[in-house]
């Protein structure tokens, strides 16, 4: 009998086969991340799957894109997985911070670690050393002045737990993009506990501060963005992305659907919004859509007044020449007027707590605080103000308290096969 015959592969296909536990394995060679070719294996369900997977890869090898593969060095996997990966899926701002965190962090304490080897006892070694260590006498960041620890007097510059937090978070997702290439069975950075950082603390206006705020914000030429930042709590970004064509003033809404932010390559741009949940559509209160047509009028005469230097950007907030403002200068100009309007200091950003822990302490829904904020998750937003819900559930507990505590003898108990709903 003629034994059956075996299906030849294509050229470049590399080897193909089933392995005892039903899966297909798929192996080739591929340019890696040190620039040397090196083989790879890939795994499917099916055939079709594995020959699929190792196919993509081979066609980014031969694009000269090198891939990372287990026997790599985790600096060289996690350069692979900035500059391949990590670039295409997170907006610009995030990619810098993420790079700055493999280059201080990461790339010193664990970059020689080959990828394979790593385990989560040495990521909670290097985790536990990066909380202990100072910073200035890791980074050198005294040595051009002489002073600290150049000179032996060590600050003992710690990073917080919040930063500590942030570096296992980075390292967590690029060994999970390892785990979805199959190059890793499991994801040794998430066995590991981080210490849970403590809540950052901020201090929002109560609504005293808010009507003096408010108050105040009447005589400056940002006093539309002022109202609508503390009424509606939207980011500073989400403000000064705003166009006329997202408000609709007759009936009184607004579509959040960008964000102006700075940015190292572009400078000033417009990007989409913080998450998928924050493009929404809000409903603009009374007072804003006053102050937001009085703006308006005051933006047509500073058109007038500029001439031929306007320079029409559609937005809702402007420079007095019609130019996009930059966020860094609306910080500055934020803590000028707290302090000319005899206000403690806050961030900007404080403005956005103030509306929902207003909001909350007015007795208003959770779900629809959420939603007028645009978080992602209500648990997001439940995480944030806690502090305030925990509050409101004392005052509950003491009027309770008080109601129990009374003695009331017109009133009657209730029946013994009454139902609480």
């Amino acid at each position: 009998m003629t034994a059956p015959k075996r299906k030849s592969r294509a050229n470049g296909e590399g080897t193909i086969y089933q392995r005892k536990d039903g899966r297909w394995e798929a192996a080739g060679y591929v340019l890696a991340a040190d620039g040397t070719r090196k083989r790879v294996r890939v795994y499917g369900t099916t055939r079709r799957e594995a020959a699929d997977k190792l196919t993509e890869k081979i066609a980014n090898s031969n694009r000269g894109l090198p891939v990372a593969t287990a026997d790599s060095t985790l600096g060289d996997y996690l350069t692979y997985w900035l500059n391949g990966v990590a670039v295409h899926r997170l907006r610009e701002n995030t990619h810098v911070r993420y790079a700055a965190c493999v280059r201080l962090h990461l790339m010193p304490g664990l970059g020689t670690k080959k990828v394979a080897r790593l385990t989560a006892k040495d990521v909670r070694t290097f985790l536990d050393r990066l909380r202990a260590t100072c910073q200035c006498c890791t980074q050198g960041l005294d040595a051009e002045r002489k002073a600290c620890c150049a000179v032996g007097e060590c600050c003992q510059k710690q990073l917080s737990a919040l930063t500590v937090t942030y570096v296992h978070s980075v390292l967590k997702s690029a060994l999970e993009h390892a785990v979805r290439e199959d190059e890793l069975p499991r994801n040794v950075a998430r066995n590991v506990r981080a210490t849970a950082p403590r809540p950052r603390r901020f201090r929002p206006f109560t609504a005293t501060e808010a009507r003096q705020f408010l108050d105040a914000a009447r005589a400056d030429r940002l006093h539309a963005l002022y109202a609508l930042a503390l009424r509606t709590g939207l980011r500073k970004g989400e403000l000064l992305g705003l166009h006329w064509e997202d408000l609709d003033l007759s009936n009184g809404t607004a579509s959040i659907r960008r964000s102006l932010q700075r940015t190292r390559t572009g400078g000033l741009t417009h990007l989409p919004t913080k998450t998928l949940a924050s493009e929404r559509r809000i409903a603009l209160p009374t007072e804003c859509i006053r102050s937001l047509k009085e703006h308006r009028q005051q933006q047509d005469k500073e058109r007038e007044i500029a001439g031929s230097a306007w320079r029409d950007s559609g937005l809702v907030f402007t420079t007095p020449t019609g130019r996009p403002l930059d966020p860094a200068n609306l910080t500055r100009r934020f803590r000028s007027f707290l302090d000319r309007a005899g206000l403690r200091r806050i961030r900007f950003h404080d403005l956005r707590h103030s509306t929902a822990t207003l909001l909350l302490e007015q007795g208003v829904d959770l779900v629809v605080i959420k939603e007028l904020l645009g978080h992602a998750h209500i648990g997001v937003t439940a995480g944030v103000y806690a502090h305030v819900r925990l509050r409101l559930q004392r005052d509950a507990i003491d009027a309770l308290g008080h109601a129990l505590g009374g003695q009331d003898d017109d009133l009657d108990d209730p029946p013994a096969t009454a139902v609480v709903r």
